[in-house]
């Protein structure tokens, strides 16, 4: 009988060791006991994307959320608690100077049109700054039809077209599958009502996130942090911060390509922008390190 047992025993273990090594071969784990969740898979960045060179900013830019380059290794930048424009010299790795255009506020996104600066808050209102650099520039500001729940973080300057581009982060009114790019009008100041680009939520090329939370919020498969126009393709960047992302579009606002930015490189990266050559400048918020502006080398779609 103690025999049998033993036979018994030695049979129903090997069944178990049999189910389970099933269950790995179909990308399932226990998960502490949890039957049939799948495993996580943590997608590679791509190597397309390579970091040149990094500029660590000062502790007052850890939150720098948008960026636009000045030549000479210089760009100017805002954070998000800050109604205040930033000149950073990556020569000297100091604040040239500093321009105040308003009270404190989440301000996300920063565009150059000859001497004027714009400046853009998550609630969807403009700042203009005419002559921003010089010692009394003049202050207007500008409301659209965007608010808080759009969360705009995008915003740059269509030279072609003479007008602004603003990406929201937010989720659109009744709109759940898409959200907006909108275009500002520079010689009306006014903002479309209709969206220029509807990026489409279930787009083949978007990658599904898990959300952290139990329930999933709307559009947070894909939620832009900054865009820009390549200086000579023309070509619409967009970032995600999120999840790292660096997406490139088509003129339609459909995903021509897109890289899994290196998470340990890009923390939290909120700002892009453009040398005059298509050099390619990325600004990153800190945590635990500095903030940083990180020149990179793309080798993706041209």
């Amino acid at each position: 009988m103690k025999r049998f047992k033993i036979i018994l025993s030695s049979l129903f273990l090997s069944a178990t060791l049999l189910a389970c090594d099933n269950s790995n071969a179909l990308g399932f784990t226990s998960d502490n006991g949890k039957k049939g969740k799948a495993a996580k898979v943590v997608e590679p960045a791509s190597n397309a994307v390579a970091v040149a060179q990094k500029w660590e900013v000062p502790p007052i830019l850890r939150e720098v959320s948008g960026i636009a380059y000045l030549g000479d290794g210089k760009f100017a930048c805002v954070q998000d608690e800050a109604g205040v424009i930033f000149i950073y010299n990556t020569a000297t790795k100091t604040l040239d100077k500093q321009v105040t255009f308003a009270a404190a506020g989440d301000y996300e996104g920063i565009a150059l049109v000859n001497e004027t600066a714009y400046v853009v808050r998550s609630d969807g209102r403009l700042f203009e700054v005419a002559n921003w650099q010089s010692a009394s520039p003049k202050i207007t500001e500008h409301s659209t039809p965007l608010n808080a729940a759009h969360n705009v973080e995008g915003l740059t300057y269509d030279a072609r077209q003479n007008r602004l581009l603003l990406a929201i982060k937010g989720i659109e009114s009744g709109s759940p599958t898409y959200k907006g790019v909108y275009a500002f009008d520079l010689a009306t100041k006014k903002l479309a009502s209709q969206p220029l680009l509807k990026l489409n939520l279930n787009d083949p090329l978007l990658v599904k996130t898990v959300a952290k939370k139990k329930k999933k919020k709307a559009g947070s498969d894909w939620q832009p942090s900054e865009i820009a126009l390549h200086p000579t393709t023309g070509d619409i960047y967009l970032l995600e911060a999120t999840n790292p992302q660096l997406f490139i579009l088509n003129p339609d606002g459909s995903i021509k390509a897109r890289h899994k930015l290196n998470d340990a490189e890009f923390y939290k990266p909120e700002g892009i922008a453009f040398g005059p050559k298509g050099e390619l400048y990325i600004s990153n918020e800190g945590k635990n390190d500095p903030g940083n502006i990180l020149l990179v080398n793309f080798q993706g779609t041209k």
